[in-house]
C-alpha cells in the first residue's frame, strides 16, 4: 500500500483546489485503465466522468431520487440532471451478476450512503478478481444534497480497514489537500455562511483580516510535509480485489 502526503499545488489559491485536485487525480486514474474494460460509475449523479471513460464500456448508475431541491437544508444545487442513466438502483443491491465489471469508479458518494460498509461490499462483489476500485470520499463533510447525507467523513484508516477486510489491495491511498488548505476553504466559506444563517456581511475590518488570515494560510501551505494526516479535503484510493484464495 502507498500512502501519499503530497504537497498541495501551489498554482491554485490556498482552499480553493478541493474539486480541481479531486477531478484531475480521477481522470489520470481513468486514463490509465486499458481500453475496452467494463467499468461501474456506482452513484454517477451527473455523469461528469463519462467522458473520460470513452475508452472504455461506461455504465452509469445512480438511485436517481435528488431533485437539486432535497429538503433545502445546507448546501444544495438548485437543479440537477442525471441524464441517462443505465441502472438505477440502491447502490447496495445493483441488479448486476457477480465479477460484471473490470472497475467501480465512485467519487464523492459514500457520504450519502446510510450504510457506506454495505456499497463497499457491493463493489466487491461486482468487481471481478483483479479488478480495481477507483474510490474518493470527503474527510470532513458539511451537510449537502440532504436529506440525503448521512456521513460527516471518513478517514483514510476507514479505507484501509473496510477494504482490507473485503478482499482488496490498497495500491494507492492519497489526500487532497492538507490542514492549510482544509482551514482556508472554510474560511472562504464565512462570507455566504454569514449572509445565509446570521444575516449578515462581514465588516471592513473583518474582510482585511480573513484576507491576511488567507496570506498567512498560503505562507505555511508552502512549507507543508504532511498536514494531511491531520486533516485535508478527502482521500483518494485505487483498490485492487484480490483474487480468491481456494
Amino acid at each position: 500500500m502507498t500512502v501519499e502526503f503530497q504537497r498541495p499545488a501551489e498554482v491554485l489559491p490556498v482552499g480553493g483546489g478541493n474539486e480541481a485536485s479531486r477531478h484531475a487525480w480521477v481522470r489520470a486514474a481513468l486514463q490509465a485503465i486499458p481500453a475496452g474494460r467494463r467499468i461501474l460509475d456506482a452513484g454517477a449523479g451527473t455523469q461528469r466522468y463519462r467522458e473520460a471513460c470513452s475508452h472504455l464500456i461506461y455504465v452509469a448508475h445512480d438511485f436517481g431520487r435528488y431533485d437539486g431541491a432535497g429538503d433545502g437544508s445546507g448546501l444544495q444545487t438548485g437543479e440537477f440532471n442525471y441524464g441517462r442513466l443505465d441502472i438505477v438502483s440502491d447502490i447496495t443491491a445493483i441488479p448486476e451478476p457477480d465479477q460484471a465489471f473490470d472497475v467501480v469508479l465512485c467519487t464523492e458518494v459514500l457520504e450519502h450512503v446510510p450504510h457506506p460498509e454495505a456499497a463497499l461490499r457491493e463493489f466487491a462483489r461486482l468487481l471481478k478478481a483483479g479488478g480495481e476500485l477507483i474510490l474518493t470520499a470527503p474527510f470532513v463533510s458539511f451537510t449537502h444534497f440532504a436529506p440525503y447525507h448521512f456521513c460527516t467523513g471518513f478517514s483514510r484508516y476507514f479505507h484501509v480497514q473496510q477494504l482490507e477486510a473485503l478482499g482488496f489491495e490498497v495500491m494507492e491511498l492519497a489526500p487532497n489537500g492538507g490542514f492549510f488548505d482544509f482551514v482556508a476553504q472554510e474560511v472562504r466559506r464565512t462570507r455566504p455562511m454569514a449572509e445565509r444563517y446570521a444575516h449578515a456581511r462581514l465588516t471592513v475590518l473583518e474582510r482585511v483580516a480573513e484576507k491576511i488570515f488567507l496570506r498567512a494560510l498560503a505562507r505555511l501551505r508552502k512549507n507543508d510535509r504532511g498536514s494531511a494526516e491531520f486533516a485535508c479535503f478527502g482521500w483518494h484510493v485505487r483498490a485492487r480485489k484480490r483474487p480468491a484464495t481456494p
